[in-house]
C-alpha cells in the first residue's frame, strides 16, 4: 500500500524559512517523479517544484523560482520542499506527490504553511 506523508508545515513569519518532507515508504521511489503542488483557501490546487526520477532535473513555478528547492534522497524515500523568503502569499496547504512506472499517480494529505506578515 502505498502512502505519501508530508510534514513539516506550520507558522513562520514572513522571510522565514520552513522544510517540508514527503516520505513515501512502499513506492517505487526511485524511479518515481515526485512533485509538490499546493492550495491555498478559494484557489485551485497549483504546481509548485517537481524533481524527476530519471536525471533528478528540476521545475518550478515561477513564483518560487529562486527561493525553494526541492531534493530527493532515494535512500530514504523521501522528498523534500525547502522554502525560503515565505511571503504571505505561500500560506497554502502543500501536498505531495508521487508518479510512479505505473503512471497512477498518488497524493499525500497535505501539510498546512502559513506565513504571518
Amino acid at each position: 500500500q502505498v502512502q505519501l506523508v508530508e510534514s513539516g508545515g506550520g507558522l513562520v513569519q514572513a522571510g522565514g524559512s520552513l522544510r517540508l518532507s514527503c516520505a513515501a515508504p512502499g513506492l517505487t521511489f526511485s524511479r518515481s517523479t515526485m512533485r509538490w503542488f499546493r492550495q491555498a483557501p478559494g484557489k485551485e490546487r497549483e504546481f509548485v517544484a517537481s524533481i524527476r526520477w530519471s536525471d533528478t532535473r528540476t521545475y518550478y513555478a515561477d513564483s518560487v523560482k529562486g527561493r525553494f528547492t526541492i531534493s530527493r534522497d532515494n535512500a530514504k524515500n523521501t522528498v523534500y520542499l525547502q522554502m525560503t523568503s515565505l511571503k504571505p502569499e505561500d500560506t497554502a496547504v502543500y501536498y505531495c506527490n508521487a508518479i510512479p512506472p505505473s503512471g497512477v499517480e498518488f497524493w499525500g494529505q497535505g501539510t498546512q504553511v502559513t506565513v504571518s506578515p
